[in-house]
């Protein structure tokens, strides 16, 4: 009869709880479906450049299975590469056909050596492909896997455990009563918002600065850019975490209700940080990564680590990670009005 009593306040308390039961069976639910569509999406279908090929050669050649633009020269090509229009060129050099990838995609570089492959095959049938000139804008032949994931990785790590740690803390904040002393004192809402940022981002900065010089240094991930821009892209990650921890710890009232953001707000992000290739995904679904904050900060840390760019390249990314923090923090100041007017 104990045991019986204990069984039933256990489910009387999972069964009051409508945020527990609902993300006991709605999150995995939600993995699992963005999982399939990661997936079972479509094939990559490499964005091909050809230059100076006949008419003639081009008839025999097969070129299904790409998306084929012809350009009048290789510098018109080029810049159609470094701006991501193209996945790779192929020009000739005399009778020997030459292939230019843009090389930080291993997806993507697999895809066009394929396809390379198969459109040869009718005019060079004992031809290897592999064997063939093959030049790199960014990475090279050895580039790894790692070397492709390692700085969305170190981006979502980061992101991951800011966000953990700047909930608990804050709510603890709550639950211990800190925070209804500081409301009742001559502090306004927005004071206090930016200390807890300030105070919390201190301990924020160092570990953002520790995981970025482990990453690069001990772990070795290919590193073409500046290590200082990447510590402040890695930073302004950090603090939109941070806003956004202690802006969803408004409504939780303990830990547990913490975690429960974690598979809705936190494991979606990969889907979209660019671990995963975008254009496979069905289309009424990419939409949602631009909505992310992950989405920016991956984007910036590849064009940092592995393509070598610089801050005119990337500032639109920092630019959007720097006003979701503002947006986060004034969402913030707001949500302290279920505490208390002042």
């Amino acid at each position: 009869m104990r045991i019986k009593a204990l069984v039933i306040r256990i489910l009387r308390q999972f069964l009051r709880d409508k945020r527990t039961m609902a993300l006991m069976i709605l999150a995995p639910i939600l993995i699992l479906t963005m999982l399939n569509l990661v997936f079972n999406g479509r094939d990559y279908i490499p964005k091909v450049g050809l230059v100076g090929f006949p008419e003639q050669l081009m008839e025999q050649m097969d070129l299904d299975d790409a998306k084929i633009k012809d350009y009048s020269s290789t510098e018109a090509a080029g810049k159609a590469l470094k701006d991501g229009k193209l996945d790779g060129y192929l020009s000739l050099k005399g009778q020997k056909p030459e292939i230019k990838l843009e090389g930080s995609d291993p997806t993507a570089n697999r895809a066009f050596m394929l396809w390379a492959q198969k459109a040869f095959k009718p005019v060079l049938p004992n031809s290897n492909i592999q064997q063939l000139d093959v030049d790199y804008l960014h990475g090279s032949a050895t580039m790894s896997q790692f070397d492709f994931f390692g700085p969305v990785l170190l981006a979502y790590f980061a992101f991951f455990f800011v966000f953990l740690i700047a909930g608990v803390s804050f709510l603890r904040e709550r639950t211990s009563g800190t925070l209804e002393r500081l409301l009742a004192s001559p502090l306004r809402r927005w004071e206090i918002v930016a200390g807890y940022v300030l105070g919390f981002g201190i301990f924020t900065t160092i570990q953002a600065s520790i995981i970025t010089w482990y990453g690069i240094y001990i772990l070795d991930m290919l590193m073409e850019g500046s290590f200082l821009l990447v510590l402040l892209t890695i930073l302004l990650l950090s603090f939109t975490a941070l806003t956004l921890g202690i802006l969803l710890s408004a409504f939780a009232n303990n830990e547990m209700q913490i975690i429960q953001f974690i598979p809705l707000v936190i494991v979606p992000q990969v889907f979209f940080s660019g671990l995963f290739n975008l254009e496979t995904m069905s289309e009424w679904l990419s939409w949602i990564g631009p909505l992310t904050p992950l989405y920016y900060a991956a984007d910036a840390m590849r064009d940092l680590m592995v393509r070598g760019y610089g801050l005119k390249e990337i500032y639109p990314d920092l630019f959007l990670l720097f006003g979701l923090s503002i947006l986060f923090m004034i969402l913030n100041v707001a949500a302290l009005k279920k505490h208390r007017k002042m």
